[in-house]
């Protein structure tokens, strides 16, 4: 079973975990002028993954943020975190205020096109503040993002529109995994902004 949800912030997942999508949380103009920005002044990289031994380099590029230089790895590759920009402090602020969350750091995606998306993963890295809430801001191409339960394999899916808000938390990186799928449909570029709280040592 794979439903589409594209409603108000209630929880899309039957069990084992909450995610609240609450759909675009800012006017178009203002969203676009955001990833403007962000397409500018953020350090893009292209991201690089040790996968059996073997260094792949994605096409994809992101970017580590936070309060404090974050050391963050994951796929076997240790980032670590440059100081917030005014748009992401700006973003993660409207963010808190919507999600009642608190976070301190941001891993950024950046997508060309369709061809570019994310495998089946949880983000449960150690590093990461164990049962903390994940907030997912979207910019540009609208594209589905689908759930997996580890045990039953069922999945649900949303399709994340410009300027739009997803919570994921409780045990929900526990039980569930997430991925964006690939779409040769999509030609535009998309940015997603997650919000998190790694470990404050």
């Amino acid at each position: 079973m794979n439903e589409i949800f594209s409603t108000a912030a209630t929880n899309l997942l039957p069990f084992d975990g909450m995610v609240l999508y609450f759909g675009s949380i800012m006017p178009g103009p203002e969203a676009t002028t955001y990833m403007q920005q962000l397409l500018s002044t953020i350090d893009w990289r292209n991201d690089v993954n040790i996968i059996f031994g073997k260094k792949i380099i994605t096409s994809r590029k992101v970017a580590w943020y936070g309060e404090k230089p974050f050391a963050y790895t994951y796929s076997h590759s240790t980032k670590e975190a440059l100081p917030f920009t005014p748009e992401l402090i700006a973003l993660k602020d409207l963010t808190e205020r919507i999600t009642g969350e608190q976070f301190n750091s941001c891993l950024l995606n950046l997508y060309h096109h369709g061809g570019e998306g994310m495998g089946w993963h949880s983000d449960n890295e150690k590093s990461i503040t164990p049962a903390s809430a994940i907030a997912s801001l979207s910019f540009g191409a609208e594209r589905k993002f689908s759930f997996r339960h580890r045990l039953s394999k069922e999945t649900r899916s949303v399709m994340l529109e410009h300027g739009s808000l997803l919570l994921m938390k409780g045990t929900t990186q526990t039980h569930w995994q997430h991925s964006l799928p690939k779409s040769t449909r999509v030609t535009e570029a998309r940015i997603n902004l997650t919000f998190r709280h790694m470990v404050d040592q």
